[in-house]
C-alpha cells in the first residue's frame, strides 16, 4: 500500500532527526490511513495530539512526507474514532509475556514498563532495568541501583522488573519490599523468635527488589542483617535491585561495607522530567483516566509542575474529582485554582534550569540540544557560559545541578564558566547588557 510506504519512509528519515523519547511519544502513534491526489492522510489518537503536532512536529514532518523524487506531499489530518492508548515503540521488545500469572499482591501489576513514559531524563535507568529483567542475574548490572528525588518513578520501575520477569518465569522467586518493611519483619522476626522464616523468605529469593534503601541510615543490626543477605545472593547470582534518593556513595550513616556492596554493580539516575516528557505523562494520566484536556490546559499544568511525577498524577486526579463530584467545567481557572493548591507560592516563585536556558536559546537562536551539547564552536561556548552563569544567578540549583542539566559535566566546569563570565564576559557592554536583560525579563516571566 502505498500510504505505508510514504509514511514507512518518512518515519524513519524522523527518527533520525528526533529524540527517540519524543519519536515513540509523538511519531510511532501515527497511522497512516489513504493516499490520493499527492496527498497522504495520517491518523492521529485525539484532538490534543493533533494540536500538539501542529505546534511542534508540524514542519518537520511536512520536510520528511515526499515522494521517490524528493517533492513534497500534502498531508491531512484525521482524529481516530477510538481511544487508543500512547506507548513505546519499545514495549513490544520489552515486555512480552510468556505467562498470565497473576502478579501476588505486593507487586503492582499496573506499573509495567509498557505504561513507564520514557524521556532523556529516565532513558537509561529504563534501558538498565529492562535489560536485567529479561536476563536477572546474568549481567554486571548487579546489583543495579536507581536513584533521584521523589516522585520520579523509581518505584515504578522495580514493580516492572518484578511483573516481567514473573511473566516470563513461573518459577523465579520474586521478593519486593521497602527497606521500611524489611526492618520491621527483622525486628518482628527476632520478637517472635521466628528468624529462620524471614531469613529463608529473602535468601530463597531468585530477584530481590528492595525500595528506599536509605532508611536503613542508623538501623545497624538491620543493616547487618542486610549485609549478610546481600553476601548470600550475591554470590549464588541472584540478582538484586535497589532504589534510593542519593547516589550509594553519598549516603551518610550507612556502613562502608555495605555501601561499597551497593556500589559494586551499577548506579544510574532519574532526572526530573522535561517538558515534552511532562507533557507525555499528563497526557497518558488524562486518558488513563478518561480526562479530556485541551492543548492550552495541558501546557499550563506541564509549565508549572517540573519535578515530581506523582503531583503530576495528583493534578489529574483533582481535576477528575472536581469534574466529576461537583460538575464544573475544567476550565482555565479552575486548572490554576488546582495547581496553585498544590503549589503554594512556589507556583510564581520557582524558576528551573530549563527555563533559563531555554530563554537563553530563544534570544540567541541556539537550539538548547546544541547549547548543552558537546559543541566547542567558540560562540556555542561563551553562550554555554552565560546560560550557566544565569543558572546559578537566578535558580536555587547547585552547580552539580547545573553540570547535570548541561551534559553531565562536573560543577567544576560550571564553577570555571562563571569566573569566565565574572572575569572575562562582563566587562564588556553588550554581554553585560544581555545579562542584566534576561535577569530582568525571567524576573517579570516568574512574577
Amino acid at each position: 500500500m502505498i500510504h505505508q510506504e510514504i509514511w514507512d519512509t518518512a518515519k524513519a528519515s524522523l527518527k533520525k532527526d528526533i529524540p527517540s523519547h519524543a519519536f515513540n511519544t509523538w511519531i510511532v502513534p501515527i497511522r497512516p490511513v489513504a493516499f490520493s491526489d499527492n496527498k497522504l492522510l495520517l491518523e492521529v489518537p485525539n484532538q490534543f495530539f493533533f494540536e500538539w503536532l501542529d505546534t511542534h512536529y508540524k514542519e518537520i514532518i511536512e520536510k520528511k512526507v515526499v515522494d521517490k523524487k524528493g517533492k513534497r506531499l500534502k498531508i491531512d489530518y484525521t482524529i481516530s474514532a477510538e481511544t487508543k492508548r500512547i506507548k513505546n515503540e519499545a514495549d513490544d521488545e520489552v515486555y512480552k509475556p510468556k505467562h498470565l500469572e497473576r502478579p501476588p499482591a505486593f507487586i503492582n501489576k499496573n506499573q509495567r514498563f509498557s505504561n513507564f513514559i520514557e524521556g532523556s531524563n529516565n532513558q537509561f535507568a529504563k534501558a538498565a532495568a529492562a535489560s536485567i529483567a529479561k536476563n536477572p542475574g546474568a549481567s554486571n548490572y548487579n546489583p543495579l541501583v536507581i536513584y533521584g528525588g521523589v516522585g520520579l518513578g523509581k518505584t515504578h520501575l522495580l514493580h516492572a522488573i518484578g511483573n516481567l520477569v514473573m511473566s516470563n518465569e513461573k518459577k523465579r522467586r520474586v521478593v519486593l519490599e521497602t527497606s521500611e518493611r524489611f526492618t520491621q519483619e527483622f525486628i518482628n522476626s527476632i520478637q517472635k523468635n521466628i528468624t529462620e522464616d524471614f531469613t529463608k523468605k529473602y535468601r530463597k529469593a531468585d530477584v530481590l527488589l528492595i525500595d528506599d534503601i536509605q532508611f536503613f541510615k542508623g538501623k545497624e543490626q538491620t543493616q547487618e542483617q542486610f549485609f549478610h543477605t546481600f553476601n548470600e545472593l550475591h554470590q549464588l547470582n541472584k540478582q538484586i535491585v535497589l532504589s534510593a534518593d542519593t547516589y550509594p556513595g553519598d549516603m551518610e550513616g550507612l556502613q562502608e561495607r555495605l555501601v561499597s556492596r551497593f556500589q559494586s554493580g551499577l548506579s544510574v539516575d532519574i532526572q526530573p522530567p522535561d517538558f515534552e516528557t511532562r507533557v507525555a505523562i499528563l497526557l497518558e494520566k488524562a486518558q488513563q483516566n478518561g480526562l479530556e484536556l485541551s492543548y492550552d490546559l495541558v501546557e499550563l499544568i506541564a509549565t508549572h509542575i517540573k519535578t515530581n511525577i506523582r503531583v503530576l498524577e495528583g493534578i489529574i486526579i483533582r481535576l477528575l474529582a472536581n469534574s466529576s463530584l461537583y460538575g464544573k467545567e475544567i476550565d482555565r481557572e479552575l486548572v490554576e485554582k488546582v495547581i496553585r493548591e498544590k503549589l503554594g507560592n512556589e507556583m510564581v516563585l520557582e524558576l528551573s534550569i530549563e527555563d533559563v536556558v531555554k530563554k537563553v536559546s530563544e534570544i540567541r537562536s541556539i537550539p538548547m540540544k546544541v547549547l548543552i551539547g558537546p559543541s566547542r564552536r567558540r560562540e556555542i561556548v561563551k553562550t554555554r557560559h552565560l546560560a550557566m552563569y544565569l543558572c546559578r544567578e537566578l535558580t536555587n540549583n547547585t552547580l552539580t545541578s547545573v553540570g547535570l542539566f548541561f551534559g553531565g559535566r562536573d560543577h567544576t566546569t560550571v564553577l570555571h564558566a562563571c569566573s569566565q563570565v565574572e572575569k572575562v564576559y562582563k566587562k564588556k557592554k553588550a554581554v553585560s547588557k544581555f545579562i542584566s536583560q534576561i535577569s530582568k525579563d525571567m524576573s517579570v516571566a516568574n512574577f
